[in-house]
């Protein structure tokens, strides 16, 4: 395909097509002028001029969150997995709709509502309190783009109801709604919850455990905010979440460190779902080394947090897949590591944290203080058994969620080394259990009693 500038009749509105290779494929890229100043781009792939069922997104324009990646939304997640799925149907279209950020009120207002938003109010009573629409926005004009397309029906990839309303009412044959649910975080929660109580969307989050037992596939997220709890960052340092899977013997590896795959994949998509919910998740270097993890989310429809690795002697390989560009990643380190890889490391865009160390290591404290002077509010721990055992015996987990498969090995790597405990009445305590079936595994969750004997947090 080449690009070009079409030839156009009067009462058409079609102003350029040009062929647009993406990570999804190439699509064919159609620009739309309207009257009302707005400009649509709609993405095509495959022969859809007098096609049935096609698959159509409506993509309401979201400069936060599709180009800025911002996590008080679901926009930019939904619009990638939309392409996603129309890619992998090879036919399909997306309409970028210009003019419709914020729901219709425009950007400026948009982060007016955001300022509201921080303040207390809801997605829908901060723009009430600004004295603007809840949803001003009209389908009339994607509806002419689909027609000027040569659609005859569509399947309408929305959790929005609104939007089927609004198409259907223009002239658009809605023959059946795909629902486009996301993974969670915890700062978007709020406002997902609100759009489906108060505007009528369709699971926006996916279905809640364990109504639905979750399974391979970004299609069908479950919401694991259950098992997450209540995220209370503390002034000092984000909230921690400790997550491990073990055995029914509590072995996290056998004795030859073989643990894959301790539980089965229903339980690793929840484990993709709470990296969807945290602003991080942390491994130490021996992980790195020994398994070589991308720890970006791939299960689940969602946003992959920022990795953190702590590597006293900066011994993370250059080839690692953490260093690969799917992901923000921070290496913490110490002055003892080499200044040239801690150069080498930041050219590549890797961020490099100096910080004290404490008994030849990283000081869990200090690099947790770093990233919540930064703004990091939660911190999901996936490390290994030494660093299991260092957060527990620091007292820094304030939640622990743990899958147990239905195996026995015996002999093996435990998943916490000894903490020094004499008594029973002075080990960890657990408080708050949330307790569900997953496949044929069990995920427990429970908030971490301080020696106070309150929840910590």
């Amino acid at each position: 395909m080449l690009a070009q500038v079409v030839s156009i009749p009067p009462d058409r509105s079609e102003a350029v097509r040009v062929p647009l290779p993406t990570p999804f494929g190439l699509f064919d890229v159609h620009a739309f002028e309207r009257s009302s100043g707005h400009v649509y781009v709609a993405m095509v792939m495959g022969d859809v001029r007098g096609g049935d069922d096609v698959l159509v997104r409506i993509h309401s324009e979201c400069l936060t969150g599709d180009a800025l990646g911002s996590l008080r939304c679901d926009c930019g997640v939904q619009l990638r997995t939309g392409l996603r799925m129309i890619s992998a149907e090879r036919r399909g279209v997306l309409v970028y709709a210009t003019g419709h950020e914020g729901r219709g009120i425009g950007l400026v207002n948009k982060l007016r509502a955001y300022v509201a938003q921080d303040g207390g109010a809801d997605t829908v009573d901060a723009n009430v309190a600004l004295g603007l629409p809840v949803d001003s926005r009209d389908y009339t004009e994607s509806a002419a783009v689909l027609a000027e397309l040569g659609i005859r029906s569509v399947r309408l990839l929305t959790n929005n109801p609104s939007k089927v309303v609004g198409l259907r009412a223009a002239g658009t044959v809605v023959n059946s709604v795909v629902p486009l649910p996301t993974a969670p975080h915890h700062r978007n929660i709020g406002y997902l919850n609100t759009k489906a109580k108060r505007m009528d969307h369709v699971r926006p989050t996916g279905q809640p455990m364990p109504d639905a037992a979750p399974s391979a596939g970004a299609d069908s997220p479950v919401d694991i905010m259950a098992l997450l709890g209540d995220v209370r960052a503390r002034a000092d340092r984000p909230f921690v979440v400790l997550k491990y899977a073990q055995t029914l013997d509590g072995r996290i590896a056998t004795a030859t460190g073989d643990s894959k795959w301790i539980s089965g994949e229903p339980e690793r998509v929840v484990s993709h779902a709470l990296r969807a919910a945290c602003d991080a998740v942390m491994v130490g270097i021996g992980t790195v080394l020994s398994d070589d993890p991308e720890l970006t989310v791939r299960m689940v429809a969602g946003a992959s947090p920022m990795r953190a690795v702590l590597d006293s002697e900066l011994r993370i390989p250059f080839d690692a897949k953490i260093l690969d560009q799917k992901a923000a990643t921070t290496v913490f380190t110490t002055e003892r590591s080499d200044p040239q890889r801690r150069a080498a490391l930041r050219d590549r865009g890797v961020r490099v944290e100096v910080t004290d160390e404490l008994d030849g290591r990283v000081s869990l404290r200090a690099a947790l203080a770093t990233l919540r002077s930064s703004g990091t509010e939660s911190v999901l721990v996936e490390g290994g058994s030494e660093l299991i055992t260092a957060f527990l015996a620091a007292g820094l987990v304030d939640r622990i969620i743990v899958g147990i498969a239905p195996v026995v090995i015996g002999a093996g790597t435990e998943a916490v080394n000894g903490l020094g405990t004499q008594t029973v009445a002075s080990g960890i305590h657990l408080t708050n259990r949330t307790m569900l079936p997953v496949g044929n595994d069990i995920v427990v969750a429970w908030d971490v009693v301080s020696p106070d004997r309150s929840p910590i947090g």
